[in-house]
């Protein structure tokens, strides 16, 4: 028998639902030098890179503009490029690092379309296997997560440097 081990969702399990993080979790984020602890894994001009910590599944990654906004219609030209583009440099990274089969890109906009923080965009990226989807999500609502976030987290940014460096 398997032992399925995801000891980082206690904090977001346990944590009560009127107990909310002051001000907005990517502004926090971004004006926190403390990329490891926060999850950043790239800072570009007007746009970073986040891991999820709560992941759908391994390697699941949110591109997100550094301007506080929940209106898609008020990006300017160069964030709607520079999203673009870091949304193909994740891609690359989780490539070399995970391998996946396929993804699922997306964002969802307004509280009634999905959006947990619905006042800064972000885009999702998450990578997908074939077979990644079994019967624990269904029967005992519960997502295996196979790697821990800060091993995922040194891998991904190590790439996505490298990948960075070799465009300039």
């Amino acid at each position: 028998m398997e032992n399925l081990w995801a000891p980082w969702r206690m904090k977001y399990i346990l944590k009560p639902k009127d107990e909310k993080d002051e001000g907005c979790i990517f502004c926090n984020c971004l004006n926190d030098n403390d990329d490891k602890k926060n999850l950043v894994l790239y800072r570009g001009q007007r746009v970073f890179i986040i891991m999820n910590r709560f992941p759908y599944n391994n390697g699941h990654l949110m591109v997100v503009p550094n301007r506080h906004s929940g209106d898609i219609i008020l990006l300017d030209e160069e964030e709607q490029t520079e999203i673009f583009h870091l949304i193909q440099i994740s891609i690359k990274a989780l490539n070399q690092v995970m391998k996946p089969h396929g993804y699922n890109i997306g964002m969802n906009l307004g509280r009634v379309a999905g959006a947990g923080i619905e006042d800064h965009l972000h885009f999702h990226v998450v990578p997908r296997w074939n077979g990644d989807t079994n019967f624990m999500p269904i029967i005992s609502d519960t997502k295996v997560i196979s790697e821990a976030l800060d091993k995922s987290f040194e891998k991904l940014h190590q790439t996505i440097d490298k990948i960075v460096r070799k465009s300039e």
